[in-house]
């Protein structure tokens, strides 16, 4: 979040309005997007939405029922593109069901493209990772996966509810009152074939549970992440692996920290694992005439991004992992995925969905939300050919 920064507003309101995440809900009259679920647990500031769009949360509430809110919404986005067929994700309804009735849920085309190339990008890498470099006649090998403000979101139970994955630690954290939330969810009966009941730890905010087969192993801990960046000891996070490659994911997270506490976040796993690797989703670009009306807007609404402000440019992402001790950096923009990791016939399935009109505002708007990915040591040979 910025400071502030000039830049007048597009020359047609509602074209500003889409691509700031206001009236973004079809059948609705100028709701705001919440989306995130990746917001930092102790920030009181509105969120970004789950495609990276800002939006201003409810004045006057507490810090607790804002957080709730951008992630019931986030639940909401990923379901519209669901419902659309962009995605496949049997696990979205479940973080809805009390969302209560209501004028219908149903996202902007531009919006479900955001979403559906958001996730593509990153389910991507991450597959890549978990896949390893093992060849098919050696040992199965273990993976571990920390996703930073994690909230709603379902990757977890799609990623372990895959047939034939195995071996993967997943570790979810975000703020204990989201942590209790999702606890709740996963304890649905429906989500029992899945993994066990859940067990919760000794602080009350934070609970386990594993595969049927006892393979794979997910963790939710409910913690501020400023306080795991100050703690000496691998124990302040139960059950964190540092023997086995790990892959720490922030989408929309570490951005709302000071950049020195982020940087503090990721060094304090780099400290601890030495096969790392780094996953980054993040606005970008806040000096062109899109990027200064996007500051304008959260300059309005009194929020601050401080990682935006001290890497402008998707090529300082890379630059950033390399400062914290990673070997190789890569990034792309989120129209830059569509274009170069989305096959042809993926691109007309999607098209023929609900079709795209705003094409050039698509362009813009994706061009100001980056990618980017680093690592070190093994366990990352297929990120190597991206």
């Amino acid at each position: 979040m910025n400071r502030g920064g000039g830049g007048s507003q597009p020359q047609c309101p509602c074209l500003g309005d889409k691509l700031l995440g206001i009236g973004s809900s079809r059948q609705t009259r100028r709701p705001s997007m919440h989306h995130c679920g990746r917001l930092h647990p102790h920030r009181a500031n509105p969120a970004l939405n789950r495609f990276g769009v800002f939006a201003s949360a409810a004045r006057g509430v507490g810090r607790d029922a804002t957080i709730q809110g951008t992630d019931t919404d986030a639940a909401v986005s990923r379901l519209s593109a669901v419902e659309l067929g962009y995605l496949q994700d049997p696990f979205a309804q479940y973080f809805v069901q009390q969302a209560g009735p209501g004028p219908s849920t149903r996202r902007l085309p531009i919006i479900n493209r955001g979403t559906y190339t958001r996730t593509s990008g990153l389910d991507n890498l991450i597959d890549r990772f978990v896949a390893g470099s093992e060849a098919a006649d050696e040992q199965p090998h273990e993976r571990q996966i920390v996703s930073l403000g994690a909230g709603t979101d379902t990757r977890s139970l799609r990623l372990l509810g895959r047939p034939g994955v195995s071996g993967i630690v997943y570790h979810e954290i975000d703020f204990p009152l989201i942590c209790t939330k999702k606890l709740n969810t996963i304890r649905a009966p429906a989500l029992r074939s899945l993994v066990s009941a859940p067990t919760v730890e000794d602080d009350g905010s934070s609970w386990c549970c594993q595969t049927p087969d006892g393979k794979s192993l997910l963790r939710f801990h409910g913690l501020d992440l400023r306080q795991l960046a100050r703690q000496p000891e691998e124990s302040s996070l139960a059950g964190l692996r540092t023997d086995i490659p790990t892959l720490l994911v922030s989408e929309c997270c570490l951005c709302y920290l000071e950049t020195s506490e982020a940087g503090d976040v990721i060094r304090w796993f780099a400290d601890r694992i030495p096969n790392l690797g780094v996953l980054i989703y993040e606005p970008t670009k806040p000096d062109d005439p899109f990027g200064k009306t996007m500051v304008s807007n959260l300059a309005a609404r009194g929020i601050t991004m401080p990682t935006l402000e001290d890497y402008r440019l998707p090529a300082d992402q890379e630059a950033r992992l390399k400062a914290l001790g990673l070997e190789h950096a890569r990034h792309l923009t989120v129209d830059n995925v569509w274009a170069n990791w989305v096959s042809e016939s993926e691109k007309e399935r999607v098209d023929s969905l609900e079709g795209l009109d705003e094409v050039e505002e698509w362009n813009l708007l994706a061009g100001h939300y980056v990618i980017s990915w680093g690592w070190r040591g093994s366990g990352f040979r297929l990120w190597e050919d991206l």
